[in-house]
């Protein structure tokens, strides 16, 4: 005998309250790693900047040519929980183990490419048309970054491992306690403390490279000895990471491939941006990296919760539990929309504080306020493509996405952006609006299809 209608509604509610509850748990450490790392980058922007302008431009300079590669490497990862939240759904240890192991040997590997690329353009700096001073004072500073990349990776992976098997916080705190490692080595070799030489740049480079592989190791010692975790990883390296199989590593490159892709097409968007308003003069290039700030700190609250997504949608996919996957992504949209509703509010609101609070210069304020504003008109529509881009990726569908994210992005989003500040003469504002509607085209597109594609896996 059926149910009564009432009681399938509230089954309906019950299961939403469940499904959007777990989202929520998985997302709060996720979220505050995210802003762990933008703290990461504040204390070194701060304490490099103590050293003088010319190392603070070096330092800016050397991360502006690492942060392509860096973000290709974060979406490529994104494919190791993928992996291991849809070998959880259907049951398959196997493609757990295999996701961890293979997934290692790539971070390695992109790691050890980021080097050489590195090495290569070390002759050539002076080919990115910035002043010589800054030229001579990064090339050291750059190597130690790049070597960094090999423990960064490795890093993400095993904290992407432990976030797949809803063991997130134990690699946040580890990743919080790298922070301040880091943080006090650069007391140590950037100022010279504790009998060390001063080494200005060059020691925040050593900083770096030395928390990047103590967090490493002591994620290594989490992920052999802690309860839960253990059994999916070896207690020492061993012939279990040499068993290679080139179908697992096919299958992590098809996912990560193209997330990594789109990421970096997002990031050009921005950075292209950037370029344009430089025409304009200095005023809206300072009053642009207000903007750009402000962007970055409130993408940190959607992204985690799209980190969440990516697991319990990946989980979702493996176990094929009519209609669960729909309840799920209504979740993290809710929640999306929720904390983004709260930075609108901030920033159409409170724009002159937020701008006065980093610069001082009243022309920058004046030009800042307005770009924070658009900032705070597109937080909801930048939050649900978020969002959206991780519930497919969760679901496996990347490609498409990826397509769809560089064609807003890059074909809709810049062009807007040139033809708003130079045809119509907005200037800066002009910018900011092209690329606010790139990112609500993408929020619609993304968003219908991943609305479509959860409603299709479970037809």
């Amino acid at each position: 005998m059926s149910a009564p209608a009432p009681s399938n509604v509230s089954n309906s509610q019950l299961s939403f309250k469940k499904e959007a509850w777990a989202t929520l748990l998985l997302s709060l450490p996720l979220m505050a790693g995210q802003v762990g790392q933008m703290l990461m980058s504040l204390a070194d922007t701060v304490m490099v900047g103590k050293v003088g302008v010319v190392p603070l431009a070096a330092a800016t300079f050397a991360n502006t040519l690492l942060i392509v590669p860096f973000l290709f490497g974060v979406g490529l990862l994104v494919a190791i929980p993928v992996r291991v939240s849809q070998g959880r759904g259907a049951k398959r240890d196997k493609d757990v183990r295999g996701a961890l192991r293979h997934g290692t040997w790539v971070a390695v590997g992109l790691g050890v490419l980021v080097i050489l690329i590195t090495l290569l353009l070390l002759p050539i700096l002076g080919w990115f048309g910035q002043p010589e001073e800054v030229v001579d004072a990064a090339p050291v500073y750059l190597t130690l970054c790049a070597l960094s990349m090999i423990p960064a990776f490795v890093a993400m992976t095993w904290k992407n491992f432990g976030d797949a098997l809803n063991r997130p916080w134990m690699p946040f705190w580890i990743l919080m306690a790298g922070v301040g490692v880091n943080v006090f080595l650069n007391w140590v070799f950037i100022d010279g403390n504790l009998g060390v030489q001063a080494m200005g740049l060059d020691g925040a480079g050593v900083a770096t490279l030395l928390s990047r592989t103590i967090t490493t190791l002591v994620l290594y010692y989490w992920l052999t000895h802690a309860k839960g975790i253990k059994q999916w990883a070896p207690s020492a390296l061993g012939r279990w990471w040499g068993r290679w199989h080139g179908e697992e590593f096919r299958k992590i490159l098809k996912l990560g491939v193209p997330i990594g892709f789109q990421l970096v097409s997002e990031i050009m968007a921005f950075s292209i941006g950037a370029v344009m308003i430089g025409f304009f003069g200095v005023v809206p290039l300072a009053a642009h990296q207000v903007a750009i700030i402000c962007t970055y700190t409130a993408a940190m609250v959607p992204l985690g919760i799209a980190m969440a997504l990516v697991v319990r949608m990946g989980e979702a996919s493996g176990n094929f539990v009519t209609g669960r996957k729909r309840v799920i992504l209504l979740g993290g949209w809710g929640f999306s929309l929720l904390f983004t509703a709260i930075l609108t509010v901030a920033f159409i609101f409170f724009g002159q504080w937020i701008s006065s609070s980093m610069v001082a210069d009243a022309e920058v304020v004046a030009l800042a306020v307005k770009l924070v504003f658009i900032v705070g008109v597109f937080q909801i529509v930048d939050g649900i493509q978020i969002v959206s881009c991780s519930a497919l990726r969760g679901m496996g569908d990347v490609t498409a996405p990826a397509w769809l994210g560089a064609l807003c992005y890059i074909g809709i989003a810049v062009p807007l952006s040139g033809i708003l500040a130079f045809g119509f003469d907005m200037g800066a504002e002009g910018v900011w609006w092209g690329i606010a509607w790139g990112l609500a085209i993408a929020s619609v597109l993304l968003g219908v299809r991943a609305w479509l594609i959860a409603g299709r896996h479970e037809a």
